[in-house]
């Protein structure tokens, strides 16, 4: 890692023109006003989730119907109509203005799914995975900006992500149906960390090199829910710790 950042004189400034990796062809100027577009699109899902989030927890009457038995049979039809969003949402990516209705919508959806899970958690864990997730966004966002600057692709993680993701999805239903406990769970939490923080790495060298300019809904919705989920990983994390 030190041989890494040794002599790095990279400059990752969005709008200087450069190029953002060796020999790329396109018009960087392009590229990072591509780039530009997709964070703008992120930071307001970002800010949608936390507000919808927030509102959630500090409102007594949500927080106490959240906590109760009640409010896990309304998460199960919000996740179906999450899903269905997410699939409508792929359909008319590049059909304007569709794209954002749906795009607006998905995200509400998984700001109410968040906000449900932070309802039913202990404020210091929420705040120590909201700090912990913002750190480790930037520094992974820079560290693959500077990496793909120097010549570094990541996209052979597709595979080894897409393996660990299916197995992460067998032990949630595993754990559903078998308790695992808080060891069990501290450590599902910390694979499932690991994984979302291959998954930014992996997805924003895809926004630097492979996502085409009318994929910018695509680019993030894939950031925004690499993002949420290591959030939630790590809220599981330090609510097992207690």
């Amino acid at each position: 890692m030190a041989a890494f950042w040794k002599n790095n004189s990279v400059d990752i400034e969005m709008g200087n023109g450069g190029q953002l990796y060796p020999g790329m062809m396109e018009n960087p100027q392009m590229r990072w006003g591509f780039i530009r577009k997709v964070y703008s699109i992120l930071c307001v899902q970002l800010l949608l989730t936390f507000g919808v989030a927030i509102a959630m927890v500090l409102t007594p009457p949500v927080r106490e119907f959240m906590r109760s038995p009640r409010g896990f049979f309304v998460l199960l039809p919000i996740m179906v109509v999450t899903f269905i969003l997410c699939m409508m949402m792929s359909c008319f990516s590049k059909r304007h203005p569709w794209n954002y209705v749906f795009l607006l919508l998905f995200t509400i959806a998984i700001a109410c799914l968040v906000g449900a899970v932070c309802a039913q958690s202990k404020g210091q864990a929420v705040l120590m995975a909201a700090g912990l997730t913002l750190l480790l966004t930037v520094g992974l966002t820079l560290f693959t900006f500077v990496a793909a600057k120097r010549g570094h692709d990541f996209s052979f993680l597709g595979p080894f992500l897409f393996c660990a993701l299916l197995v992460l999805m067998a032990f949630g239903i595993i754990r559903i149906i078998f308790p695992l406990g808080k060891v069990g769970e501290q450590v599902i939490g910390c694979i499932g960390a690991l994984v979302f923080s291959g998954f930014i790495i992996y997805d924003t060298d895809n926004l630097i090199k492979r996502f085409d300019y009318d994929e910018y809904i695509d680019a993030a919705a894939c950031l925004f829910l690499d993002i949420i989920n290591l959030f939630l990983n790590l809220l599981a994390i330090f609510e097992s710790a207690d």
